[in-house]
């Protein structure tokens, strides 16, 4: 079956009829009380770790700045390109939950710079994620579906060396000019559409700033420090982590067992990506801060298809299944859970 990814094609209007759109969804149990202690938000958490990070981008800018001319500034602008992109996507995507930090303008704060970051309107992407977080992978409804089905190997191979960012900064110039698309505004409460506009004619302005400065230093240093140059030399793992969240699994069902992926991560990854690694517990659970998903995996793991065990597995996994839906669309990756797991609701599964 031909899929219509548009938000108001056929697609759209079948999910409604389906019973997909906003929709019940599948929920591991849990105690009440065990809920209550993990939705707890806390400041120190983030605040220590946001202040690490900002360290070490600030770092690495100076650094890199500093030897700006010699081969000894490239370590630093790899890892000050890592910092600025994977860092920024997990930080626009708790503090855009407004979970990562108790106190609210705090999470305003570290989402606005984010968004700035990586070129996504602060506004849009709000009720974007909002739509994502309701209608998962729901063919017609989800905004943020990355790889379609059968999959553009080309854009995928692109989003390595930053097409998510370049996407984002044209979406800036065109939300600057003419506002919000029929499709964006079908998300988007009216009410938020005018500021949309607003913001993204202010970046319009920086950019055009930084791009002078640019010219008239007749350098590309400013460009290393904002967009092009860390969209270009430090996406690999940022969409490393987005093709791990739900790339090759189902689309069209309600339960996040069936088209969302846990994966095990190292240390320094789980730093940056802000645990979202456990992909499967926070789309169940949106609401339980960054700091608390290891604990809650523990406790819901049962229930669970088993994680991957690092890049390596999930990524083989992700692309053997890219290169089987270029022949058979229709081609997904069946979870498999645990004997002590509920089952799955397989007739809404098979219902679509």
């Amino acid at each position: 079956m031909l899929r219509d990814y548009s938000l108001l094609g056929p697609s759209a209007k079948d999910a409604e009829k389906k019973g997909l759109a906003a929709a019940k969804w599948y929920h591991s149990d849990i105690s009440r009380e065990d809920m209550k202690d993990l939705m707890q938000r806390r400041d120190l958490p983030a605040i220590r770790d946001i202040l690490i990070y900002y360290l070490l981008l600030l770092s690495t800018a100076i650094l890199g700045v500093l030897l700006w001319g010699t081969l000894y500034c490239i370590p630093f602008w790899l890892v000050y390109s890592l910092l600025y992109t994977a860092g920024a996507d997990s930080r626009w995507h708790e503090a855009g939950h407004r979970t990562a930090f108790k106190t609210q303008w705090m999470n305003n704060f570290v989402y606005q710079i984010a968004c700035f970051m990586l070129f996504r309107n602060p506004v849009l992407w709000r009720w974007s994620h909002s739509r994502h977080h309701t209608d998962t992978i729901i063919v017609g409804r989800d905004a943020e579906i990355v790889t379609m089905r059968p999959p553009d190997l080309i854009k995928v191979a692109m989003l390595f060396f930053g097409l998510h960012t370049f996407e984002g900064l044209k979406a800036t110039f065109r939300h600057a000019v003419q506002g919000l698309s029929e499709e964006e505004r079908e998300f988007t409460p009216p009410q938020y559409v005018d500021e949309a506009q607003k913001i993204a004619r202010v970046w319009v302005l920086i950019v055009i700033c930084v791009v002078l400065l640019a010219l008239i230093k007749k350098s590309i240093l400013p460009l290393m420090l904002v967009g092009v140059g860390p969209a270009i030399l430090g996406s690999w793992h940022l969409i490393m982590t987005g093709l791990l969240q739900h790339t090759g699994l189902a689309d069209n069902v309600l339960d996040h067992r069936l088209n969302t992926r846990t994966v095990y991560m190292n240390f320094f990854s789980r730093f940056i990506y802000w645990n979202m690694n456990y992909h499967v517990e926070h789309h169940m659970f949106p609401m339980v801060p960054y700091h608390n998903l290891p604990r809650l995996h523990r406790l819901i793991k049962h229930d669970l298809p088993e994680p991957n065990h690092g890049f390596v597995d999930g990524l083989k996994e992700v692309f053997y299944a890219l290169r089987r839906q270029l022949s058979d669309p229709e081609y997904r990756i069946n979870r498999e859970l645990p004997s002590t797991a509920k089952p799955y609701n397989h007739h809404l599964s098979d219902a679509v």
